[in-house]
């Protein structure tokens, strides 16, 4: 079978990564992870995004197979990001402390451990260089090389699939509009969560959302520069 691990938290990229994942393969597992994060909202999201991500296509229901989530708590005992603690967001003289070190490395691991039980040689992640903060384990050559890495280390093949890594936040809602339409767009503005903040009690033309954190800002820009692309 053609079988698929995508790690998903239930934000914008990681659902888009879900439905081209649904589009492309006959199975289709999925990974979170409770690191501690304050935005952890997202995991009461991910599980009703599961439930009812069936609603924009019938088919996917038969697809979409087991979900797993793991305990990584650990990540938030090594490094104060503003992400795993009372801190606010700011910018460093590197990364802004929104970066957890080596989060995305470990996710993959993890990930792979997932994949080498359902003999799954396909893994789904939807980081991307073009976002506005350049996360160093977010890079293809990070990734191009984990691959190698994990390949070699569990003697079996790993294809990791970076769907969104060239594309920027306009384009990653006209790729979403692409798998489903208007029907998929709606379910990621009303379902997902991106807030930093964990901030869900008012919902905007792009989603809920503080509106103030990076990674609102970030969709708020890119689904505006969606809507002028196609009201052109």
């Amino acid at each position: 079978m053609n079988k698929a691990l995508v790690l998903f938290s239930g934000g914008q990229d990681s659902t888009t990564c879900l439905m081209w994942a649904l589009e492309k393969f006959d199975e289709v597992y999925t990974v979170g992870f409770e690191y501690g994060q304050k935005h952890s909202v997202e995991m009461e999201c991910r599980q009703k995004i599961l439930q009812s991500i069936e609603s924009i296509k019938p088919n996917w229901k038969k697809k979409l197979k087991f979900d797993h989530v793991c305990n990584l708590d650990f990540l938030s005992s090594i490094n104060v990001t503003s992400l795993t603690h009372d801190v606010d967001i700011e910018q460093t003289s590197t990364y802004p402390n929104t970066f957890v070190p080596g989060r995305n490395l470990i996710f993959l691991n993890v990930a792979s451990m997932i994949a080498y039980k359902y003999e799954i040689e396909h893994l789904v992640t939807g980081v991307c260089e073009t976002d506005f903060s350049g996360y160093p384990d977010c890079r293809d050559n990070t990734i191009k090389a984990l691959q190698v890495a994990l390949s070699l280390g569990f003697d079996k093949k790993m294809i990791i699939h970076t769907p969104l890594m060239w594309i920027d936040k306009c384009e990653t809602w006209s790729l979403t509009q692409s798998i489903a339409g208007q029907q998929a767009i709606d379910f990621i503005i009303g379902e997902t969560h991106t807030c930093y903040n964990g901030d869900r009690a008012l919902l905007h033309p792009w989603g809920y959302g503080c509106s103030k954190c990076p990674a609102c800002e970030l969709r708020q820009q890119g689904f505006e520069a969606f809507c002028t692309l196609h009201t052109r």
